[in-house]
């Protein structure tokens, strides 16, 4: 291998990229985010707060079908929770961290 030019940045690179758990946590929270109708369901319940499938649905454009079977997916990866109302499920993001992405990468509007 050879000599580094600058040991110091090369020690800081090997330092954040040594934890391989704790990086392949982070590409599976942000593969997430990396399908268009999955991004638009948290952007949509990070705007609007615990929401019902149909009602995200029609929001988002996509149908109360393939809504519920992202739902799935995200409430798996523990991004979103479930909380009943009587006979209606509101959804809501849960994960402060992808809440910030959002806030980052997509602002809301004025």
């Amino acid at each position: 291998m050879p000599e580094a030019i600058d040991a110091r940045a090369v020690q800081a690179a090997a330092a954040a990229v040594a934890d391989r758990d704790r990086l392949r946590s982070a590409a599976e929270r942000f593969a997430l985010l990396a399908e268009p109708g999955r991004l638009a369901l948290l952007a949509a319940m990070h705007a609007a707060g615990p929401i019902p499938v149909s009602d995200l649905a029609g929001a988002c454009g996509i149908s109360p079908t393939a809504v519920s079977q992202t739902l799935r997916i995200l409430r798996a990866s523990g991004v979103v929770s479930a909380e009943r109302d009587g006979r209606v499920v509101r959804y809501r993001l849960r994960d402060p961290g992808i809440a910030r992405l959002l806030d980052e990468t997509l602002p809301r509007r004025a």
